[in-house]
């Protein structure tokens, strides 16, 4: 089972969503980085469930343990092990529906693949994993700041509202995004992303939306020819995030319906720097970032959990049942997604980072 991530930089994640805990070992950290819990909570804080009327009501604080790694303040260097508890776990509602696969979930491609698994909650295929996920990537996330990289992540488009807001990087930008329930880039965008995910969710319905992310700082030279490719790399983290169904960069796929003299981005020099004029490849140019901004976005399906009736099977009588999901669950993910592709981008961005060279084994 794939539970690790990364060449140099990686990251391994246990747990299941109604276990004791789940959580992370974070491995090729180099030594002497100032990393302190406040780090790893800060980011934890941004994903948990529990915050808004657009999110889940289970309360789960999602206070993090460091257990090994970190010593004085500064990374040794050694895996940082770290631990985060369940405690707000009701397996109750599973229970009765523990023979009858929810549709849009992994219930049954686990069991056909396992065939014992935790059925509480869908277990280690539930989305509760990203914890970790989010631990882990605040490593990164620290680790990638001193060399000034840095990346931002907002709801771009949720249950077909979108945010027309041009995305500008600045040192309040993530104070917008973290300020409104939707994180989205503009209050009147928020408060209409809002209203679609309360009118879903009073029908006992969900919906889903597109994340857009932003990294800057990136220099010139990371990824690797040919199926290492960075663009490549980010991809496979984007998809391996529960819900998310697509990936794209920088034009995507309106480049599709562009002439090549469109699409292709011209070379200028702008501080003795070479860059491009605009960045419909999103800052990366055959697998290889090119020092322009690397811009992405993923397409979040529906969340599957919805209180609506549904047609499946019984998996032990083999015969037509209906279903309704009870429980708590959010309404629209997006919200939460959002530090969840941030955390992953990271990753993938430290590691490429060490096997470039750009970030050195000890600081």
């Amino acid at each position: 089972m794939g539970n690790t991530f990364g060449r140099l930089f990686t990251l391994t994640t246990f747990g299941e969503s109604h276990g004791a805990a789940v959580g992370c070992v974070v491995d090729g950290c180099p030594s002497g980085l100032e990393l302190s819990l406040s780090d790893i909570q800060a980011e934890l804080n941004r994903r948990r469930p529990g915050q808004s009327k657009v999110t889940t009501s289970r309360s789960e604080a999602d206070e993090a343990r460091i257990l090994s790694g970190v010593f004085e303040g500064k990374t040794l260097g050694t895996p940082i092990a770290m631990v985060i508890q369940n405690r707000d776990a009701d397996p109750s509602k599973y229970l009765r529906i523990r023979d009858t696969p929810r549709p849009g979930h992994a219930d049954l491609t686990w069991r056909m693949k396992f065939g014992h698994v935790d059925w509480r909650g869908g277990g280690r295929s539930s989305a509760r994993e990203t914890v970790s996920r989010v631990a882990g990537g605040a490593v990164a996330k620290k680790l990638l700041g001193e060399f000034d990289v840095h990346t931002v992540a907002f709801a771009r488009e949720i249950g077909g509202v979108e945010c027309d807001t041009d995305f500008v990087f600045t040192k309040s930008v993530r104070k917008v995004i973290n300020g409104n329930p939707v994180r989205t880039l503009d209050k009147k965008t928020a408060k209409l992303m809002e209203d679609v995910i309360l009118d879903v969710k009073a029908a006992g319905d969900s919906v889903g939306g597109i994340i857009e992310c932003v990294t800057v700082g990136v220099p010139a030279g990371l990824g690797e020819p040919v199926f290492d490719k960075l663009n490549a790399d980010l991809a496979k983290a984007l998809l391996s995030v529960p819900a998310v169904k697509g990936v794209e960069f920088g034009a995507g796929f309106n480049l599709a319906w562009m002439a090549g003299s469109e699409a292709n981005d011209e070379f200028i020099v702008r501080g003795g720097n070479v860059l491009t004029r605009s960045n419909n490849s999103g800052g990366i140019q055959g697998g290889i970032s090119n020092g322009m901004p690397i811009v992405l976005r993923v397409v979040v399906k529906p969340t599957a959990s919805i209180a609506k009736k549904q047609r499946t099977i019984n998996l032990r009588t083999k015969k037509p049942a209906s279903i309704q999901v009870e429980g708590r669950h959010d309404p629209c993910i997006v919200p939460r997604a959002v530090p969840v592709v941030e955390a992953m981008v990271n990753l993938v961005l430290a590691d490429h980072g060490l096997i470039s060279g750009f970030i050195p084994r000890k600081l």
